[in-house]
């Protein structure tokens, strides 16, 4: 089937979640409420189902190729970026200074989500691009960001994250790439880098690659890095491009998923470009405080990547539920004539209806996360803005790793529902299930985003943001006293799945100093723990505002009542994990660390 934008839920969850309103109300942000949301996504929507959803099955069968360091990408991948660009999508975040049409990041989200779910090997270019925008934005001198900013939010240049070499992985206190230092004013950069997606590509002029390199006198370790700007051809100061600088693309890799998104190995400064031996580069920032400007392409990245986990979640949760409705097969267990749509069967129910709660808490869970950002950049007082910006670093982990995570059992799900039929090729949920395992891995894997969630944003503040959440859901399932039914079960379930996240909260603030192997040994179930409750929360958000748009006679009431039965269900069967996850951390190190590394 082909994709359909889930456009009615991402706007009642932009208006009753997210609170676009609110954040319309911010000053300078009167232009981006519901009315602009609605507009500019019915017509994300109509692109993305359009021009890329119908790329994405094919480029898998012709994924990019390299010949002679230039890599050709899948048919009909050059003219939908060319479109993608002259619509103007790629500036719908940045700012109009730069040509970009500065909308919210709440509104941005979801155009994020629809590109995505269209296509994830496509949608990498623009994300790699927007993250090389925010860096540049973030550190990069006046001159850098007037002459790279503006073509690449045009689309006409795209952006790339160098950081990864093939003895450091995620380790980035081992990067080796040199940069030495020329009279000019520019360096030479020397060094492989691999990983590097749309590294090399025929879908734009330019190529703008951002690359973690040391120069001779640099401290060992991660306080040695430095940021550099290296573009594929050097840029006259008319702004045309000049000669082609010493970065070459040496292969790609063959991957188990996202085969048409071209992922190169780059070599800097083997002397075969026009400037000769080394690649020119330029200094971003100061020099040793590379990692620290990465740091904003990555959270930004890292954001991204959550979203695309919510994405091909919900493509998958759609090709299933298409599938579920149109095959035949055996009798209703309750009795019937004849055989019946499998959509019949409790249990292809029960994954179904597992597919859609999770893709829809984590889609709540990252557009209020998108809200609280906006909050933090525009809200009119300090300390309102800190307090917004610290929920935005709080969650940024808790959307990348745990929407990938259920990206992984949604997609595999959508393959189980099909059934036999769903592990042949030819059908496309295989498809899906391939995309996401990477989702988990890049930009940090799940265990990066728990050790980040547990050192940087739980321990080091005492638990204070975490606290603050709990306290929010406690204050929703107070509101919800006295009602029977459904929001009787979902108000139990938000008490004890809260109590579950705050015992945990205290046992990781507790023993983070005294016992720092045992919590970091529970490190991936507490961020699984947080992703779930938190969802659970705004589903119960959810479907509160649903009932009272029920109890007013508005709007479209099977949708509504969906909205409430999600939300229960994601109660009885997900909610649930919380107790016993809040065990594993606090009681489960010993079996973890039990073994000697010579017993596995």
């Amino acid at each position: 089937m082909s994709y359909v934008a889930p456009i009615k839920d991402m706007l009642f969850t932009l208006e009753h979640v997210a609170g676009i309103n609110t954040v319309a109300a911010l000053p300078g942000l009167a232009e981006a409420g519901l009315d602009t949301a609605q507009a500019v996504l019915e017509e994300c929507a109509r692109f993305n189902e359009q021009v890329i959803a119908p790329l994405n099955w094919p480029s898998d069968l012709q994924p990019s190729s390299l010949r002679d360091g230039q890599v050709t990408t899948s048919p009909g991948f050059a003219e939908a970026f060319k479109a993608y660009a002259a619509a103007g999508w790629q500036g719908i975040q940045h700012p109009p200074q730069f040509g970009g049409q500065g909308l919210t990041k709440l509104i941005g989200t979801p155009c994020v989500e629809m590109l995505n779910a269209a296509s994830l090997s496509f949608a990498l270019c623009p994300l790699l691009t927007d993250g090389a925008i925010e860096a540049l934005l973030t550190a990069g001198s006046d001159e850098q960001q007037a002459r790279y900013i503006p073509p690449m939010v045009e689309g006409r240049w795209t952006g790339t994250m160098n950081l990864t070499e093939p003895q450091a992985g995620s380790d980035l206190a081992q990067v080796r790439t040199r940069a030495v230092g020329q009279p000019d004013g520019t360096y030479r950069i020397f060094g492989q880098k691999i990983y590097i997606t749309y590294g090399e590509h025929d879908m734009a002029e330019n190529i703008v690659h951002l690359v973690l390199a040391r120069t001779p006198e640099a401290p060992e370790g991660v306080k040695g890095i430095s940021l550099f700007l290296v573009p594929k051809f050097l840029v006259n100061a008319d702004g045309s491009l000049g000669a082609r600088n010493d970065v070459w693309c040496a292969s790609l890799e063959h991957k188990l998923g996202i085969k048409a998104s071209p992922t190169a190995v780059l070599l800097y400064g083997d002397d075969k470009g026009e400037v000769g031996a080394g690649a020119v580069g330029y200094l971003i920032g100061q020099e040793n405080r590379g990692l620290e400007y990465m740091f904003v392409m990555m959270n930004a990245a890292r954001f991204a990547v959550g979203m695309q986990g919510i994405s091909v979640a919900d493509r998958a949760y759609q090709k299933a539920v298409a599938y579920a409705r149109e095959r035949v097969q055996s009798r209703d267990v309750a009795g019937s004539a004849a055989s019946v749509a499998i959509i019949r069967h409790p249990d292809v129910r029960r994954m179904l209806m597992t597919m859609r709660a999770l893709t829809e808490g984590a889609r709540s869970l990252a557009y209020v996360a998108a809200s609280a950002c906006d909050a933090g950049h525009h809200a009119p007082d300090p300390e309102t803005r800190q307090r917004n910006l610290a929920v935005y670093e709080f969650l940024v982990p808790i959307v990348k790793g745990w929407s990938t995570e259920l990206s992984l059992e949604v997609t595999s799900l959508g393959v189980q529902v099909h059934g036999g039929m769903g592990f042949i090729e030819e059908t496309g949920a295989a498809q899906y299930y391939r995309d996401a395992r990477i989702l988990t891995i890049y930009e940090g894997t799940t265990a990066i985003q728990a050790n980040d969630l547990i050192g940087r944003k739980t321990a080091r503040d005492g638990g204070a943001v975490a606290r603050v959440l709990i306290a929010g859901i406690r204050e929703t399932a107070s509101s919800l006293e006295g009602r029977d039914g459904d929001f009787g079960v979902i108000r139990q379930g938000l008490f004890v799945a809260a109590q579950a996240l705050e015992d945990t909260v205290g046992y990781v603030v507790a023993s983070s100093r005294t016992d720092v192997r045992a919590v970091f040994a529970g490190s991936v179930p507490y961020l699984k723990l947080a992703g779930i409750v938190l969802s659970g929360w705004q589903l119960a958000r959810a479907a509160m505002a649903a009932q009272a748009l029920l109890d007013a006679g508005e709007g479209d009431r099977a949708f509504f009542s969906a909205k409430i039965a999600t939300a229960r269900f994601f109660a009885d069967h997900v909610l649930v994990q919380a107790t016993g996850l809040c065990h594993a951390i606090v009681g489960g190190a010993p079996g973890v660390l039990a073994l000697e590394d010579s017993q596995f």
